[in-house]
């Protein structure tokens, strides 16, 4: 991911396994046994969504209590919430889409950061700022693989991570792309095995999932 301060050593977090879950939580008190399964399924980045009111807490919770853990906040699309979720331990963030507005506080943060595109423009736009790695939102209904695979000729200096509408059936497919690093996805975490506190069932899923880098070929 592009950030403006060195990151010593740290692996974006594209590199750090195939599948980013996206995470969606009613009840904070669900976030770390969620965490330690996912992290015990070989998936450690988790990007916890500002959809819920728990989501701040959640985050928190995670950063706080399973440090193995890479913890970042999605939809991200103010710069308040950029502060909020710093503060809450978010290692990461990640927007649906940016503005200059946006763009700016998640650069001045000092964390590492993934602007949503979804065409060749908003791309350049980011290339010329120096961002480089980005999410690619809404990943299939804004053209999917053939889309993806037809800006990385132009464009290949440009990662992406595509979220949105993709599942263990096609996540293959993207993480095949020379310009793809991860996918995001949510089919690891389903809703009901979160709320019966399913971790074993979800822990499942969440090694099947890692288990697509091979099946990528070259992700990376």
């Amino acid at each position: 991911m592009t950030s403006p301060l060195p990151r010593s050593a740290d692996p974006s977090v594209l590199d750090l396994a195939p599948v980013l879950p996206v995470v969606v939580l009613a009840d904070a008190a669900d976030a770390v046994p969620l965490a330690r399964a996912l992290v015990a399924g070989g998936l450690p980045a988790i990007e916890v969504t500002l959809r819920t009111p728990a989501a701040l807490e959640a985050i928190r919770a995670i950063a706080g209590e399973v440090p193995e853990a890479v913890v970042g906040a999605g939809t991200v699309v103010t710069p308040e919430q950029v502060g909020a979720v710093t503060a809450a331990g978010a290692r990461f963030l990640v927007s649906p889409g940016w503005t200059e507005s946006l763009l700016t506080a998640m650069r001045a943060s000092g964390v590492p950061y993934l602007p949503g595109v979804s065409t060749a423009s908003e791309v350049v736009a980011l290339l010329e700022r120096g961002v480089r790695e980005m999410k690619f939102f809404p990943a299939q209904a804004a053209g999917g693989t053939a889309y993806l695979r037809s800006l990385a000729g132009p464009l290949p200096q440009a990662r992406f991570c595509p979220t949105g509408g993709i599942g263990p059936a096609t996540a293959p497919e993207y993480l095949s792309l020379p310009n793809v690093g991860c996918v995001g996805g949510s089919w690891m975490v389903p809703a009901e095995a979160v709320a019966a506190g399913d971790w074993d069932r979800i822990e499942e899923l969440a090694r099947a999932a890692a288990g697509l880098r091979g099946a990528g070929g070259t992700c990376r």
